[in-house]
Formats: structure tokens, sequence, C-alpha cells
């Protein structure tokens, strides 16, 4: 497959970035109305109905998907299936704009696991970065942080970390894939893959589905039209798009804007407060990113030379 310019794909890393920084405060906004598990299989059906069609229009009578191909893209969906819930779970105990700077530890759990992974970047090069980010972390999500309703701060920040490290996967995983596929073949069938293996999950996590249709508010609509077409069609072909054009390490990058754009938008639509520790947290995980994007760069010069 031919590879998107680097312009183009830092233009689709910045649309994905923003996007999803506002998807933050839509899927907490729609956890008032849904379930996660509803959240997350309502989205991803929704995605659906709008991927797969772009997708036959575009180059389904061209694709041949082997049974081992498939096989791949089930894997891969273990990633996506494992971001949206993970992180739908863990806005219970948090609050969005929490959730928000954590997300900006992506970068680093990426270039960490990508660096073990696919050696892509030796692993001292990042290790130093990301022990930063990660204390990071832990001082957004750990004293002096309120869970919704006073629950548990830590295992709302924990379950975020891990929908990080299912996303970071996906990432790695998604570039191998997209050497012979396109980002949007590659996006429906991985997020087909996690729709199916969410359906049984629903008899175990319900709102909606037991108080009715009616119930749900009107933002709750509002909130999950926006996570099927923005945060899961547009966002993750943009940012799929992108990790094709320029790879897993340098794409991880553009996750620093999501921290910014989901603190703003937590404290405009939700009314959040932004506390000292949101702002001292984004500068020591954007300092850690920052580490980690530095000695990836001495790493690439001194290969290059």
């Amino acid at each position: 497959m031919r590879r998107p310019a680097d312009l183009t794909a830092y233009g689709a890393l910045v649309v994905a970035a923003v996007v999803w920084g506002g998807s933050i405060v839509g899927q907490k906004v729609a956890l008032g109305s849904f379930s996660a598990v509803e959240v997350s299989v309502l989205r991803g059906l929704g995605a659906l109905a709008i991927l797969i069609p772009l997708w036959w229009w575009q180059e389904g009578g061209s694709v041949r998907i082997s049974a081992r191909d498939a096989g791949v893209f089930a894997a891969l969906g273990l990633g996506v299936l494992g971001n949206h819930l993970l992180i739908l779970f863990g806005l219970r105990y948090i609050g969005a704009a929490e959730a928000g700077v954590i997300i900006g530890a992506s970068p680093a759990i990426t270039a960490f696991l990508s660096s073990l992974l696919i050696r892509d970047l030796p692993f001292r090069s990042v290790a130093a970065g990301c022990a930063v980010s990660f204390a990071g972390v832990a001082l957004v999500s750990g004293v002096g942080a309120e869970g919704v309703a006073g629950e548990q701060p830590w295992l709302g920040g924990t379950l975020v970390v891990l929908g990080l490290v299912s996303w970071a996967l996906y990432t790695i995983g998604g570039q191998r894939s997209m050497e012979r596929f396109s980002p949007l073949t590659v996006n429906w069938t991985t997020l087909l893959s996690a729709v199916v293996l969410q359906i049984p999950l629903l008899w175990t996590d319900q709102k909606m589905v037991v108080d009715g249709a009616a119930s749900v508010s009107v933002g709750g609509w509002i909130a999950l039209v926006y996570l099927i077409v923005f945060a899961t069609a547009l966002g993750q072909q943009a940012w799929l798009y992108g990790v094709r054009g320029i790879g897993p390490s340098r794409a991880s990058i553009f996750g620093n804007l999501i921290p910014v754009s989901a603190l703003l938008l937590s404290a405009v639509i939700l009314g959040e407060r932004i506390e000292l520790r949101h702002l001292v947290g984004v500068v020591v995980i954007f300092a850690g990113v920052w580490m980690v994007t530095w000695q990836s760069a001495r790493v690439s010069t001194r290969r290059s030379g």
C-alpha cells in the first residue's frame, strides 16, 4: 500500500487527537444514560454502519481477506475492545479531566511497548522518559484525587492506563497489517471483531436496556452520536491513516493534544474544576514524553548517520 505524505499523516493525527479529547467528555456524558458495555457496543455498531458501506464503495471489490488475515484482525480487535471498555469503566471512578490527563501518557506507553515488542528503539532510550510520564499518571490518579461519589481514583486511573496499553498494542499490530491492507480495511474489521466479542457482555452490564430508551437524556443521545461519528468512525480512521504514514512511535506523540482538549472541554461542558495537580500532571507527563521523543530522535540520527 502507498504511504500517505508526512504532512497529510500529521493532519490526520491532529484531527484524531483533538476528536479523542472530546470523546473523553462524550463518554462521561453517555455513562449517565447507558452502561459502559452499552456505550461501547452501540458506538461500534454505529461506526460500522458508516465504515462498511464506505469500504465497499472504495475498495470492496478488490480486497481479499484470508482466514489468517481474519485471525489477525480478530486479535487486533481485542486491543480495540480493551481500549473502549477499560476507559469507560475507568470513567466510573474518575472525572473526565483526570482521564484526559492520564491519556497524555499514551505516547510513552506506546514507545515503551514498541521498544520491547518490535525493537524499533532501544529500551534504554525510552525507559527514563516513560518512568517520568508514569510518575505524572500516579500524581493525577493518586493522593487527593476524587472519584465519582468519592469512589476509588486509583482503580479508575489503573483502568484507563490498561486501556492505553490495549491501544498501544493495537497501534503496533495495526502498523504491520497496514503494510498489506488500507487503514479503512483494518479499521472496520478490527472494530467488527471488538463488537462481536462484547455482545455477550451486555448480559452482565445493562442500564438503557433495563430502563428503556425513553430514559436516555438528549445529552446522552448527542454524546453517543459524537462517539459513533467522530471518536470511532472518523477518529480511529484518521489515526490509522497517520500511523501508516509515519509509524507508531512518531504518531504517538500527537497524543499530547488529547489531555489539553479533554481538560478544556471537561471544564466547559461538565463543569469539572481544573486543579493544580492536573496542570502539574500534564507538565510531568509531557516532560516524560519529550524525553522519549528526544532520545528517539538521537537514535534515529545515529542510525541514519
